[in-house]
């Protein structure tokens, strides 16, 4: 029996976050039949340094509640 979208989700936000980024990392290249290894490696290195400035404390997080909130603010007339 196939797993529903909504469980699929559910299981992979479990993860541990080396675990998740490396999910994500194939999902994404199991989209892309032409793969453009610079920007492969420029997102990389990007997300590496997001997650080392959330482990370090440099950045606020805020939930995604609050980050919908703000992005409907910005697209509403």
């Amino acid at each position: 029996m196939e797993n529903h979208p909504a469980e699929l989700l559910r299981e992979a936000l479990a993860l541990p976050v080396e675990a998740r980024f490396a999910l994500i990392d194939s999902l994404i290249e199991s989209l892309d039949a032409t793969v453009d290894e610079s920007a492969t490696e420029a997102w990389k290195r990007e997300i590496e340094l997001r997650l080392r400035q959330i482990d370090d404390g440099t950045v606020d997080l805020i939930s995604w509640r609050s980050a919908r909130e703000r992005l409907r603010g910005q697209l509403e007339p």
